[in-house]
């Protein structure tokens, strides 16, 4: 069975290379460039993630992952 699940993608202004969402929690979001690493969440999650970045620099972007169970 597959899901469909999300990553955030953050295009920051003064870099090339986009960073993806590796951790959120309590304290501020950490992120990393390589993809495989970055955070598989669920819509819920995914929508508060880029909402955190609204107010930032960066622009925040949703990207779809199939993820088989």
């Amino acid at each position: 069975m597959t899901t469909i699940k999300f990553v955030v993608k953050v295009n920051r202004s003064g870099s090339r290379l986009p960073a993806y969402v590796l951790s959120m929690g309590s304290g501020p979001i950490q992120t990393t460039s390589n993809r495989k690493q970055a955070l598989v969440m669920g819509k819920f999650a995914a929508e508060e993630a880029v909402d955190s970045f609204k107010n930032s620099r960066s622009i925040a972007e949703l990207v779809t992952v199939r993820v088989t169970d």
